[in-house]
């Protein structure tokens, strides 16, 4: 029976400004508006104190009620959200309108939502989030889905440093590469589809490690995760999942069962790619 995890046992990352970050958190992709409070608040109440949304997934307001509920102070939760692909132009104008449906003074971590290259926008986003984050409502910012070239890009063209790079990473595909340039640059790596949208929980390494644990195969995968230095945004409607993969940062895997989880690499995005992708989001 894996132990009860609280708030209070979460590790953290530190961001390159100092800010810390619960490396396990709790995403909102593709929940309904209608839902979004009511399984944030359990999300809450099971001990997540780290909750990602986004101005594309269209449920912030939902978030923002669920925050205002809880009762926890503002301070206790990180909150990140994103500029949708669309806004990229209006970056400034886009975070007010964000931070006013989540209902909060300010927003923790601002993501870009995709690179968008054939835009030719995200430098100038850029600009706007450092103009932003040298007033205090956000207190760091960041990208999701940079490859190298945009992460090359985007430096040449700026004065801060991403905090963080959100991409796809699970067993099966893993951008290594990526996530070391990543890392070698003081930019935190954060994975989305952190179960490879469960697809990777049916291996046969995976089911192994957590019958030695007596664990789920997603406290596994996230524990994998985790021991690497990754932050993580596992998503789930059910609140006793949702306690089931706090669970993971009480496993601590060997070197041995990480080296046999990483050999699942095979190079299959589940998502779409960042080098292509143009979905404007709005």
């Amino acid at each position: 029976m894996m132990p009860q995890i609280s708030e209070a046992n979460i590790p953290t990352v530190t961001l390159n400004n100092g800010v810390k970050i619960p490396q396990l958190g709790f995403g909102v992709f593709q929940v309904p508006t209608e839902d979004t409070q009511r399984i944030v608040e359990d999300a809450l109440e099971a001990g997540y104190r780290h909750i990602d949304t986004a101005a594309a997934y269209r449920n912030e307001a939902g978030v923002g009620a669920a925050l205002a509920a809880s009762g926890i102070p503002r301070e206790e939760i990180f909150v990140t959200t994103k500029l949708r692909n669309g806004e990229q132009g209006t970056a400034y104008e886009a975070f007010q309108h964000s931070r006013e449906a989540l209902g909060i003074d300010y927003v923790d971590l601002y993501l870009i939502h995709w690179p968008v290259p054939s835009q030719g926008l995200f430098t100038q986003a850029w600009k706007a989030m450092e103009k932003l984050y040298s007033g205090s409502e956000i207190r760091a910012i960041g990208v999701s889905n940079f490859l190298s070239d945009h992460l090359d890009t985007l430096l040449e063209a700026s004065d801060i440093v991403p905090a963080v790079n959100q991409i796809e990473i699970h067993p099966t595909f893993q951008q290594r590469d990526l996530a070391a340039k990543s890392r070698s640059l003081g930019i935190a790596v954060e994975a989305y589809s952190p179960l490879g949208q469960g697809a990777d929980l049916d291996a046969s390494a995976v089911k192994s490690v957590a019958a030695r644990y007596g664990a789920t195969p997603a406290q596994i995968v996230l524990a994998w995760h985790l021991a690497q230095g990754t932050i993580v945004i596992p998503k789930s409607a059910d609140s006793a999942r949702m306690r089931e993969n706090l669970g993971a940062a009480a496993l601590q895997l060997t070197p041995a069962e990480i080296a046999q989880i990483s050999a699942l690499e095979s190079g299959a995005r589940a998502g779409a790619d960042p080098a292509v992708a143009a979905h404007s989001q709005l």
